[in-house]
């Protein structure tokens, strides 16, 4: 029961006296945004977070949803699986009926527990690991989706390509130990073996340390021709410099999470030459125009996950309008009933939750940006 100060209740007084309403709540809705906005990944979380702010910021300003405003709540995670059900359940209290994220996959997946408990939808722009709509799934939940692809679409492209371009060429991999990194390290093994080619070494880090030259000296004594890289940009830069530094030029082979500019900051000159998987550039699409133009003008390059965080929430929001409400069965049931049009495309999604399609290509870094691969 709420305890009802003395300045509550003379505002209450002069509310019914001028017959309007003391609290605005029931005239919004209420989303949540999840992602590492400090630590060594908050560059990414700033993606997210300016992402979900500018959709929100669109969507009101075009009428919001079912008529009300949308007001943002927004939580870091620091992408760590301990501290991500903390951030979930923060959310809860604040009374979230979706969220947009966790980034890591490893905060994604231990938060979706709490959200599935309490009824909320949530929509992922970032976290690749199958297990998370897999095992959704297979313990029958339906209000678990994602705005990008899978590692293993993201392993079954890279695999392959590394096998024909490297034929006979000496390939190390090397992952993280995270959900992410070593759950893509290993499914790129899975088809780089399936396509013929075994590497001569495999190897696992611990992230956040800043010395990884014994790694190197190992890449060295097997005579490494490429490396392949399971996990984020900080340890990515550190690993390519030193590799540089210790006359190692074999290149680096990464995933999604190389694709910020910040990986060329950290690098320097040995960023030069390196490559990452990413889906198509979603910046050059048509239907990203309007809202990538706002967010220059504002100062902020739209890279990486930040359309995909803004197309969660245009997905999430078209659904509650079809739906009539806000209920995640019911959105959820929307969001695999359609298809929508969001600023990455048209986008389908299947029973699991996962896109219908999702392709992926390479980029290449070179003088302190990245393009795609022609």
């Amino acid at each position: 029961m709420r305890k009802l100060t003395l300045p509550w209740l003379a505002a209450a007084a002069l509310a019914t006296a001028l017959n309007v309403s003391p609290v605005k709540a029931a005239d919004t809705i209420t989303i949540g945004m999840a992602g590492p906005l400090t630590g060594d990944l908050a560059e990414f979380g700033s993606q997210l977070k300016r992402g979900a702010e500018q959709a929100v910021a669109d969507i009101n300003k075009a009428g919001g949803v079912l008529g009300k405003q949308l007001t943002l709540e927004e939580g870091d995670d620091q992408c760590d699986p301990k501290q991500a059900p903390i951030v979930a359940n923060d959310l809860v209290s604040k009374k979230v009926v979706f969220v947009a994220g966790h980034f890591c996959s490893g905060s994604s997946i231990p938060a979706s527990a709490v959200y599935h408990e309490e009824g909320i939808l949530q929509i992922t722009p970032a976290s690749t690991n199958p297990k998370f709509t897999d095992d959704a799934a297979a313990s029958g939940w339906t209000s678990v989706f994602r705005t990008c692809g899978r590692d293993d679409q993201q392993g079954s492209f890279a695999g392959p390509w590394i096998a024909e371009h490297f034929k006979g060429k000496n390939v190390a991999i090397v992952d993280d130990k995270s959900a992410y990194g070593k759950g893509l390290a290993d499914l790129t093994r899975a088809a780089l073996n399936s396509a013929g080619m075994k590497e001569v070494l495999s190897e696992s880090i611990t992230a956040g340390e800043q010395d990884y030259t014994a790694l190197v000296s190992k890449l060295k004594n097997a005579k490494v021709d490429v490396i392949y890289f399971g996990g984020y940009h900080p340890e990515a830069a550190l690993i390519v410099k030193q590799s540089r530094e210790q006359g190692l030029k074999a290149p680096l082979l990464s995933g999604d999470s190389l694709n910020t500019l910040e990986f060329a900051t950290l690098a320097g000159k040995a960023a030069d030459g390196v490559m990452f998987t990413n889906a198509a550039e979603a910046r050059n699409l048509p239907t990203a125009k309007k809202v990538v133009e706002s967010f220059r003008k504002d100062g902020f390059e739209p890279e990486g996950y930040t359309l995909s965080t803004y197309a969660a929430i245009q997905v999430w929001a078209a659904a509650v309008a079809k739906a009539g409400g806000t209920d995640s069965e019911k959105v959820a049931a929307a969001i695999r009933g359609s298809t929508w049009d969001t600023v990455i495309g048209k986008l389908a999604f299947d029973a699991k939750g996962d896109l219908k399609a999702a392709t992926y290509v390479w980029y290449v870094f070179k003088d302190g940006n990245y393009a795609e691969m022609k």
